[in-house]
């Protein structure tokens, strides 16, 4: 039986760097490079995802549909995280300032492209329609409102919003205990 999702057999024809367990990845995401791609355990990809570049994806994560991730300069989600629909995460930009031409028809030559490390530390979420920019870091915990533009480091365990997005208050880590829980009982199982 075909479900929307690629089932383990396809998943290994993909080519990925790495994958884990129970990887439900859609059949109408797109994916980039694969061999610069790892996936750990229960990560779930929904439909019209684009995964492009260097992207590693930790366990227990969920991508929601029509999210984009442009790893040019890499891409790191730590466990725990989640990325709500409609997120754009860049890991690299074009020089707009016009003593360059830009996009990827150009020869490199007149490109300057430039760009950093995007970190997704653990438990962080990002809402619908955000978009986050080369090298940021949302810090343990973090959490940031729809609709916000990220271009700053999120301090861990705060909820930020805005364009650009800073720091509304604070955020309960109690989900640490659960994390806690969970881990106590995959492991006695």
């Amino acid at each position: 039986m075909t479900t929307s999702f690629y089932e383990e057999e396809e998943l290994r024809t993909i080519g990925f760097r790495k994958f884990g367990n129970n990887v439900k990845l859609s059949r109408k995401a797109s994916i980039y490079n694969p061999e610069e791609i790892s996936i750990g355990d229960n990560v779930r990809i929904d439909d019209y995802c684009i995964l492009s570049g260097n992207i590693t994806i930790g366990s227990y994560i969920h991508i929601s549909a029509y999210t984009a991730l442009y790893g040019k300069f890499g891409i790191v989600l730590e466990d725990f995280v989640t990325i709500s629909g409609r997120v754009l995460v860049y890991s690299q930009t074009d020089d707009y300032g016009g003593d360059y031409m830009t996009n990827p028809t150009v020869p490199e030559e007149y490109l300057h492209v430039t760009g950093g490390l995007v970190h997704f530390q653990k438990h962080s979420i990002v809402a619908a329609g955000c978009i986050i920019f080369p090298g940021v870091t949302l810090h343990e915990g973090a959490a940031i409102g729809a609709m916000s533009m990220v271009n700053k480091d999120v301090p861990a365990w705060t909820i930020s919003v805005g364009i650009p997005a800073k720091p509304l208050k604070g955020r309960n880590n109690k989900l640490l205990e659960l994390e806690k829980k969970l881990k106590s009982k995959l492991f006695s199982s």
